[in-house]
């Protein structure tokens, strides 16, 4: 198994596109939580149970950064859906040896934007 945590990271997305939930499962370490603005430190179980049903609309990703940092590895993508939708997150993943020891998402936007561009969507009550 691999030790590097970009070559581990890439592999826990690759997992996702090819739905592959042993290599996933090989990858997530035990003591494994996911935060998300939806999770908060949610445990290995629960993450299984909640996300790993988007892996069967996941088409794929491309990736924009994987840089690292330590034992973290900040990645921003832009992943897109079988149904053609794009969107864009980052998030910053924890690797201890060969597993996945944490996942902080941060959601980004749909691609393309929302807003037109130089503009903002006014969410203030009215």
């Amino acid at each position: 198994m691999p030790t590097d945590p970009i070559v581990v990271t890439r592999a826990c997305y690759d997992a996702y596109v090819k739905k592959d939930r042993a290599s996933i499962e090989s990858l997530v370490a035990q003591d494994f939580h996911f935060t998300s603005p939806l999770d908060n430190h949610v445990d290995r179980a629960t993450y299984f149970e909640r996300c790993w049903p988007n892996s069967e609309n996941l088409a794929d990703f491309l990736f924009i950064h994987l840089v690292q940092a330590d034992d973290r590895v900040f990645v921003t993508y832009v992943g897109r859906d079988h149904d053609g939708h794009q969107f864009q997150n980052t998030e910053i993943v924890t690797v201890q040896g060969e597993q996945i020891s944490s996942v902080e998402v941060y959601f980004g936007w749909s691609i393309p934007h929302k807003a037109p561009y130089g503009q903002f969507i006014d969410e203030s009550p009215n």
